[in-house]
């Protein structure tokens, strides 16, 4: 069997016939794939899960903060905060930042419990150390307190004995 040749006339005069055609037998495979977002379906799913565990809305909160082990706080600000005591379920939806702890520090001390107090013995010497404890208040607080260096020059000596004068 002889080898095809092109007829250069005959296959610009089909490409010219299908220009306007938009599919059928012999065109092109479409190369991309188009993704539909699902995300509300998400929500909704969400929403009806939830709903039988017949959770109750919070209201009043401003900001919720959940503290990472790698020192980073995921920040929510204005949530929509849902429980379900009996179920003992928390749902919190909103927008939520992931921010290092040193940017929330000076109003997110009293939201710091006993499990993060290594966290922040370390934060703290990381910032005694790197910045001197300068231009971050507290920083002197927590550097004490992680076994830094210390001036007790600057405390008076015990000159009574506070036990007798408790007694009296």
């Amino acid at each position: 069997m002889p080898p095809a040749t092109m007829n250069p006339e005959k296959l610009a005069k089909l490409q010219k016939m299908n220009s306007n055609r938009i599919g059928g037998k012999g065109t092109m495979r479409r190369k991309k794939k188009v993704v539909q977002k699902s995300s509300g379906g998400d929500d909704k799913k969400l929403q009806s899960a939830l709903k039988k565990l017949s959770v109750n809305p919070i209201p009043g909160i401003e900001e919720v903060n959940m503290f990472k082990n790698d020192g980073n706080v995921l920040h929510f600000t204005q949530p929509k905060v849902q429980a379900a005591i009996a179920a003992n379920t928390f749902a919190i939806t909103g927008s939520a930042e992931n921010k290092p702890l040193t940017e929330l520090m000076p109003g997110i001390l009293n939201q710091l419990g006993q499990d993060s107090l290594p966290a922040l013995q370390k934060l703290a010497a990381q910032l005694g150390a790197g910045a001197g404890g300068a231009g971050v208040p507290g920083a002197g607080v927590g550097a004490a307190a992680a076994g830094g260096d210390s001036d007790d020059d600057d405390m008076p000596e015990l000159t009574e004995n506070f036990d007798e004068a408790a007694k009296a």
